[in-house]
């Protein structure tokens, strides 16, 4: 026994489709055993980071794309910092 998997919700999967029923339809030994698009099923996969650092990120993406960064001068970088 074979299986393929047919995804008919694309163009070529459609094709296919039409063609395996104009062909096969009635023949001994091939059947169509499901037919419909398959229920996808979102698990809530468990982060291997912890809260807080994620919300550490999700904060620094944000700032990025307001334009809150700071440039360093790698020559002085106490300076850039306003350590000095």
């Amino acid at each position: 026994m074979t299986t393929i998997k047919i995804n008919e919700r694309t163009k070529t999967g459609k094709a296919f489709m039409a063609m395996f029923e104009a062909f096969f339809k009635g023949v001994d030994g091939i059947e169509i055993i499901e037919t419909g698009s398959p229920k996808k099923i979102k698990k809530k996969e468990e982060s291997i980071y912890s809260p807080e650092f994620v919300a550490k990120i999700k904060k620094a993406e944000e700032n990025i794309k307001n334009g809150e960064t700071t440039t360093l001068d790698p020559n002085d970088i106490w300076g850039s910092l306003g350590l000095k």
